[in-house]
């Protein structure tokens, strides 16, 4: 499956970092940027500027047509994007148990990038608030989820929906005894 070229950048320096046995602390503190930075960046969650990319690539001690050779993109001539469910691609965000996510596509859609994931929550399932750079759309396909925002929290069911700024700081809870699934989508937004 063709990820969008950000999200192979992303999977690249954590599994380089990880390869190399290299802390998330470590390689902020190599490339001069925050652990928190590091983390965001490896989870998809920002999107790094050339120069802080960069900065990474050499803290890796990576030649950095080693690290780019086999990123590439999708023609962008379809205008049909099919994916089978065995093509979703499990993959991990921050330190979470308990939390399953499958990406479903990636796409760059006029210098804006789309990422549609399916995460499924277990009943013990837990993080902090986190912050996304996005916008994100949750759609509840199975169980009960309450989502918490700061103090602030909104409870929903099956077929519920919700789309809000990633950047306030949010994170979801499984409140039933079975595992909850929901459909989500980031929209990034063009940098310029």
């Amino acid at each position: 499956m063709e990820d969008d070229v950000l999200i192979q950048i992303s999977n690249r320096i954590k599994d380089k970092r990880r390869e190399k046995n290299i802390t998330v602390q470590e390689l902020a503190i190599r490339a001069n940027v925050s652990k928190g930075l590091i983390s965001q960046i490896e989870n998809s969650r920002t999107i790094p500027s050339l120069v802080v990319l960069i900065d990474i690539i050499k803290a890796l001690e990576i030649d950095m047509n080693v690290f780019f050779k086999d990123i590439h993109s999708g023609d962008g001539n379809s205008p049909l994007i099919v994916r089978r469910k065995a093509d979703y691609e499990h993959f991990e965000k921050e330190h979470a148990e308990g939390f399953h996510y499958q990406r479903i596509f990636t796409q760059s859609i006029k210098s804006s990038t789309v990422d549609i994931v399916i995460l499924e929550l277990q009943p013990d399932a837990h993080r902090p608030q986190v912050e996304t750079e996005a916008y994100e759309y949750k759609y509840v396909l199975s169980g009960t989820i309450e989502y918490q925002f700061g103090e602030k929290s909104y409870t929903l069911a099956e077929g519920d929906s919700m789309l809000f700024d990633g950047r306030i700081p949010h994170t979801p809870k499984n409140t039933g005894t079975t595992k909850a699934c929901m459909l989500v989508v980031y929209f990034f937004e063009a940098k310029a």
